[in-house]
């Protein structure tokens, strides 16, 4: 189930913490701690070079905490290890996701036949406004 990066393996500088899950599941929600926090601290890693680290933080700017720590949890299953794998799997992802090289946008021209009918509804709309003014008394 989990799905490893090809060129990194970044186990060794994961840290795991568990608690206790809520919601569903009675008895089992108060005394197993099923629920699985995943952290990863990204610029203190030895494995990962200097430009990897950058495009990571760029591009996972959002799932970055200002100390530079990956934060990710799981507490859908109502097994720890189901937890723990979806949650690894879940930060595979989105590490390969980050370092996945970005495709340049290429730029196409608007037709004229677009340009034209889209001037033609922006006149007809001020036209339109126009007639709803009041003349000069």
């Amino acid at each position: 189930m989990n799905l490893k990066s090809n060129t990194l393996d970044l186990s060794s500088e994961i840290e795991y913490q568990f608690s206790r899950s809520g919601g569903k599941g009675g008895q089992n929600v108060n005394k197993v701690e099923t629920k699985v926090q995943l952290r990863f601290h990204v610029l203190n890693s030895s494995i990962l070079s200097n430009d990897e680290k950058e495009i990571i933080a760029k591009n996972a700017a959002n799932r970055i905490t200002k100390e530079g720590e990956i934060v990710l949890s799981s507490q859908n299953s109502r097994s720890q290890l189901k937890n723990k794998a979806l949650v690894t799997d879940q930060f595979y992802k989105l590490i390969e996701k980050a370092l996945a090289p970005q495709k340049k946008r290429k730029r196409t021209r608007m037709p004229k036949a677009v340009k034209r009918k889209r001037l033609e509804n922006k006149k007809r709309l001020s036209l339109k406004k126009a007639n709803r003014r009041k003349e000069n008394w």
